[in-house]
């Protein structure tokens, strides 16, 4: 079951004081971007947000379960009515991923 885009943009809009929150869709699902980092997925309306030592930290006892078969483990976030959660969650995985490789240029 695919996502909905109204769970979409409610996600999207109950973190956007994280930053600059963006979502793509990705085969029938969603990934979550914050300043252009993608951070979580949307899966059969489920956040999953990408796990790190500082989401370990702030929230030791969230779950932990794939996205989709044969995914790796992201923490599975439902208490999504949470604002100052989310967004405190949000902006602390984003301090601590990668930046966002630069795209290669298509030969001509």
């Amino acid at each position: 079951m695919a996502s909905k885009i109204e769970f979409v943009e409610f996600m999207a809009d109950q973190m956007r004081e994280a930053g600059a929150i963006t979502y793509k869709k990705m085969f029938g699902e969603y990934g979550l971007y914050c300043n252009g980092k993608i951070f979580a997925v949307i899966c059969n309306d489920r956040l999953f947000i990408k796990i790190t030592e500082a989401g370990r930290k702030l929230c030791p006892k969230l779950q932990e379960a794939p996205p989709y078969d044969g995914a790796k483990n992201y923490f599975l976030v439902e208490d999504v009515e949470n604002r100052e959660f989310l967004t405190k969650l949000v902006t602390e995985t984003y301090m601590e991923l990668p930046e966002p490789k630069p795209k290669k240029r298509r030969k001509e």
